[in-house]
């Protein structure tokens, strides 16, 4: 979901839901969900015909259903989903709570796959009734270690519009808290299959300028570990160039010497997401606290940053590839405008139709005119920019924060920019949230373009480019738009270079006048930024303070020694592998990288991208005093659980074990299981091999009433006389409950021993102060008391 923006320090999305403005988790009386501001500044833009009216605002009133999405691999994905649609969805259906029957979930209707479900149940239904219990359990078991993915369900969609293919070069600008991030990456690995995962030749770029989101970021998208993966920390209206070396080496004919002899280009991207900050009035409810505090300036004073999102993302987008442009906002000043505003500042791209791409979702098509409002008191008076700027004093014009682009286009140009294809979601037309998502295209430079032509476009531009610069006077970072340079220079690379030959344009073009950089420095603290001539940017590693990346020899000790250990075949990419650590400091973590994010990391400084990490981890060195037992402990590796499905491939068959259904029960049940307690073969197979870390194979089987329907792979250390499965405990908890419908682990027997004890502890409290409550007959048991107690029995009972 897009975020809320507000005024944050130095430029940076503050509106993060750490951020105090967006915690608005007060609870709101239904009859006190109102604001007239809201009411009639939207009846204003038409966005309903009357007749909807009333159904939109019940439903903004009611709270969101609950709404997931089975994440991870295709292949893992359509596994589990058919265990909640052939297990969990039965065992729910005709349940009764209190009196009133209780719906069990439903799949999405216009998700791919049938991946995604919803359900409508109270919060109390889910605490009290054993089959929701029980089902909300294995949901949260299955959040924590990602294979599901708790999102709102019109979060969803931009992902879908994007329909990312695994060798697609993709950008998430403003990428934080994930969930979206995570369908991309799932998109990139469409070929994993269950047990192991591809290396797809792609790349995902997620970046979020606030610095603590990116560690959220980070560790959502570590739940599907990929080697395509780099999390960046910028803002995003003022991403750097990125530099790769040249990827072709044949050139047409008619190519320019200069531009067959660069060696360097800038990497464009295939796809890009801005799904960006925004008021976020189509969360209303999930976020009721806005019934109270909404306001048509905050959509107002966000436009320049989201049009400046949308430019720079246009910039660094391939021709034929694709941006969707995405908020949770109704407001056509921070969607449609945003919009008109870029296709007109920029030539060359066009919206696309794609209304009719997910059969089964209901929505309107885009706004061709709106009514801004130039106060908070719902002033749509002026129907266009200049009737407003006629009506101010001389003196107010220069401070003004409103722009022409606040404003629709005219009825002819909205017709030519196709506003109509933009799509709108409405909350009450299929219980969700409000969305807006608009579908944008590169087009194919033209055969020929008349100077005219050529000159009207630029003119264009040019207006734009001083409309956003004078957008906004707060905090927020302004751009500085080069409509400085000689005209003598090429505006545009696609004026001068056969672009539709060349993999990438070149990163040492000179900018075209909406190239974007940083606003003065008398004007913002921040370090002064500027991509040009591909400089590095000055200052732009300041207060960085992350790790460096550096990649490993493939003959060097620690290599060689996973490679040992574990039997790696000799297609194992080892020169892509990278440790993050200060040079002398003991490596602890080896990372594995695509060749495309190798590339990038190797000709570019980490620090001017502010690349929070890259690529995933595959080994971890063993600290215990077993691997120090075993000697060498410096080259003494183990391979990650997370890392695992991305190694698979290449591990051989020395460091493989199998073994049967029996032996993983075993493995979940205790933490450290003696090799004695294993039934043969697997026992004496296990026996025979050295201390240290094994993959383990577990064979499809039945066992009492649970069935492995498919091989698992799991990683193991073995130490002298004992086992450990290396996932953590809430993994462990997850996986038990999924194929054994019960979590048999030790953690849980643990928790559920303390709690009975803590019941019991709760119970006795409760008898001893009802009977010290009551001295006679005549007072009797306090009424509340006696029901305190009661409740606390009925739990015990129930557990």
């Amino acid at each position: 979901m897009a975020k809320k923006k507000g005024k944050g320090p130095k430029g940076q999305k503050s509106g993060s839901r750490d951020d105090p403005a967006w915690a608005r988790t007060d609870v709101i009386e239904r009859e006190h969900m109102q604001n007239d501001r809201l009411e009639s500044y939207y009846k204003a833009q038409n966005i309903l015909p009357d007749e909807e009216w009333d159904a939109f605002l019940e439903t903004m009133r009611n709270p969101l259903p609950i709404t997931f999405r089975v994440a991870g691999s295709r292949q893992a994905a359509r596994l589990l989903n058919d265990t909640i649609k052939d297990v969990h969805v039965p065992h729910l259906g005709g349940v009764v709570f209190e009196g009133e029957a209780v719906s069990p979930p439903q799949q999405i209707p216009w998700y791919p796959e049938g991946l995604a479900w919803q359900f409508n149940v109270a919060k109390k239904v889910l605490r009290k009734s054993p089959e929701f219990k029980k089902f909300h359990n294995f949901l949260v078991f299955e959040t924590e270690v990602g294979n599901i993915s708790r999102q709102e369900a019109v979060s969803m969609l931009p992902p879908l519009f994007l329909e990312v293919e695994p060798h697609h070069r993709v950008m998430d600008m403003c990428a934080a808290p994930g969930s979206k991030t995570a369908q991309l990456l799932e998109a990139l690995h469409a070929h994993d299959t269950i047990t192991s995962s591809s290396i797809p030749s792609g790349l995902l770029i997620a970046n979020d300028s606030d610095y603590k989101r990116t560690h959220l970021l980070i560790h959502q998208s570590a739940r599907l570990p990929s080697p395509a993966l780099m999390v960046t920390n910028l803002d995003a209206s003022i991403f750097p160039a990125i530099k790769i070396p040249s990827e072709q080496t044949h050139f047409p004919a008619d190519t320019k010497a200069r531009v067959a002899a660069k060696r360097q280009y800038q990497l464009m991207f295939d796809r890009i997401l801005c799904d960006v900050p925004c008021s976020g009035d189509g969360t209303m409810r999930k976020n009721p606290g806005i019934w109270k505090h909404w306001s048509p300036m905050d959509g107002n004073g966000l436009h320049s940053l989201q049009l400046r999102i949308l430019q720079r993302a246009m910039r660094m987008l391939k021709k034929g590839g694709r941006i969707v442009y995405s908020t949770c906002s109704l407001n056509p000043v921070e969607n449609e405008a945003v919009v008109a505003a870029a296709l007109k500042s920029m030539p060359g791209f066009e919206l696309v139709d794609m209304s009719n791409h997910l059969p089964g979702l209901i929505h309107r098509p885009g706004l061709t005119s709106w009514k801004p409002t130039v106060s908070k008191e719902i002033n749509t008076t002026f129907a266009t920019y200049q009737d407003y700027i006629q009506s101010l004093d001389e003196t107010q014009r220069g401070s003004s924060k409103m722009l022409e682009s606040h404003w629709p286009p005219s009825a002819d140009e909205a017709e030519k920019l196709h506003l109509t294809r933009c799509i709108r979601i409405y909350p009450h037309l299929q219980d969700t949230g409000g969305f807006f998502i608009a579908i944008l295209q590169k087009k194919p430079p033209a055969k020929a373009a008349t100077a005219s032509g050529t000159s009207k476009d630029a003119s264009e531009s040019k207006r734009s480019a001083d409309a956003v610069e004078g957008l906004d006077k707060s905090d927020v970072k302004k751009p500085k738009l080069d409509s400085d340079v000689p005209p003598e220079e090429p505006q545009n690379d696609e004026a001068e270079e056969p672009e539709d030959d060349l993999p990438e344009e070149a990163a040492d073009e000179p900018a075209s006048p909406m190239e974007v950089d940083q606003a003065k420095p008398e004007t913002s603290t921040e370090p002064k930024i500027r991509f040009k001539k591909g400089k590095t940017a000055e200052g732009a590693s300041a207060h960085f303070k992350e790790n460096p990346y550096t990649f490993i020899a493939p003959d060097d000790p620690i290599i060689k020694a996973c490679i040992e250990n574990f039997d790696l075949s000799a297609d194992f990419p080892a020169s892509n592998t990278l440790v993050r650590n200060p040079a002398g400091d003991t490596v602890r973590s080896l990372y594995m990288v695509n060749d495309i994010v190798k590339s990038i990391i190797t000709h570019n400084d980490f620090a001017r991208i502010r690349l929070m990490t890259a690529g995933t981890k595959v080994f971890g060195k063993q600290e215990g005093t077993e691997a120090k037992r075993a000697g060498a402990s410096d080259t003494h590796f183990r391979v990650l659980a997370e890392g695992l499905p991305v190694v698979l491939p290449y591990i051989g068959e020395r460091a493989i074990v199998y073994a049967d259904f029996a032996a993983l029960r075993i493995l979940l049940e205790a933490y450290y299981p003696l090799t004695s307690g294993f039934a043969d073969p697997f026992r004496s197979m296990i026996e025979a091999k050295p201390n240290g870390s094994y993959v383990v194979r577990f064979q499809p089987g039945h066992l009492g009433n649970a069935t492995l329907a498919h091989e698992l792979v799991l990683p193991i250390w073995k130490s002298n006389v004992s086992l450990t499965l290396m996932l953590d405990k809430r993994a462990k908890s997850a996986l038990s409950l999924r194929i054994f419908g019960e979590d048999i682990t030790t953690m849980a027997r643990e928790a559920a021993a303390k709690k009975m004890q803590q019941k019991q502890a709760a119970a006795a409290d409760a008898a001893a102060a009802a009977a010290a409550s009551a001295p006679d007959a005549e007072s009797g048991k306090d009424k509340d008391e006696e029901a305190e107690l009661e409740n606390v029995q009925e739990d015990i009972v129930e557990d």
